[in-house]
């Protein structure tokens, strides 16, 4: 089974780099946008969770889209999340994005509520019919308190505009079996699952890792769909450590540490999120390198 994939095979769940003081900071956005792009992303992912996207206005969302389509200009897909536990927001989330230029919307199964299927799946279906641009559907329980079941994803997959699935269910089997069903494209949300996902059918990743290592999944994708599976693996656990420091608490506090590590503007984090420790600063440094990655 050969899937296109519509966004593209490496896109990374970009962060949003703050001030101390709270603020945006936008020439740090520029700077890891362009970073992204220089080491081989096909796409990027913006107002996720990665994004803190539940900290962010709708006004800085907008604005966020509008300077990293500056940056990458027509080459790069931008994927705008679009979504929280409130549909009709929801759907005004997606109108935003879709005016400000994003190229998709990554739209998270809504969280807090615990909906049935059936509010599920009908959140999916007006996000979908609120713009004309495609939607990867976002599936991680373990944030959101439920799950898309299977047999939703199956059907929510019949509608024009649902073109991509962003798996970090962290269920193999589960995902094996849509991918035979449905024949959707699946991309791995889940790092530590990349090479495991592509080997049951996957497209590609929606990476946080990428922000460090993007060249090293880059370079696992194309050993993967050019026939060498050893190479693959060999990055894969190559990678391994990054891929479990990165996640030692919660993935954007570190990811930002890592790029200010790196010489790049990770910048702060907003309240809920604090930066990371001393310790939790030391730990990640013998995970990066550990994995390969250069620091400053």
């Amino acid at each position: 089974m050969q899937i296109t994939p519509p966004f593209g095979r490496l896109i990374t769940a970009m962060v949003t780099p703050f001030t101390k003081s709270g603020d945006i900071d936008w020439s740090g956005v520029e700077k890891i946008a362009s970073h992204l792009v220089s080491i081989g992303h096909d796409g990027i992912a913006v107002n996720g969770t990665t994004g803190e996207a539940p900290t962010t206005s709708d006004e800085e969302k907008d604005q966020i889209v509008k300077v990293v389509r500056k940056v990458v200009g027509d080459k790069i897909k931008i994927i705008a999340g679009a979504g929280n536990n409130e549909t009709s927001h929801s759907v005004e989330q997606a109108k935003r994005a879709a005016k400000a230029g994003a190229d998709g919307l990554l739209v998270v199964t809504p969280y807090y509520n615990k909906p049935p299927q059936a509010g599920i799946e009908a959140h999916f279906k007006a996000m979908a019919d609120a713009t004309d641009i495609p939607v990867m559907m976002y599936d991680i329980p373990g944030r959101t308190g439920v799950e898309i079941e299977s047999d939703t994803i199956v059907k929510l997959t019949e509608h024009k505009n649902i073109v991509a699935l962003k798996d970090a269910k962290g269920n193999p089997a589960a995902t094996s079996w849509v991918i035979k069903r449905s024949g959707v494209a699946v991309y791995s949300g889940d790092d530590i699952l990349n090479l495991p996902l592509l080997s049951v059918g996957a497209v590609g990743f929606v990476s946080v890792c990428g922000h460090t290592v993007g060249g090293q999944l880059r370079a696992m994708l194309d050993s993967w769909f050019t026939g060498d599976s050893n190479k693959a693996l060999e990055i894969h656990q190559q990678l391994l450590p990054v891929f479990t420091g990165t996640f030692r608490t919660q993935g954007a506090i570190l990811t930002k540490a890592a790029l200010n590590l790196m010489g790049l503007p990770g910048g702060f984090t907003r309240l809920p999120l604090v930066d990371a420790t001393d310790a939790q600063i030391a730990q990640l440094k013998v995970d990066l390198q550990a994995g390969g990655v250069k620091l400053k």
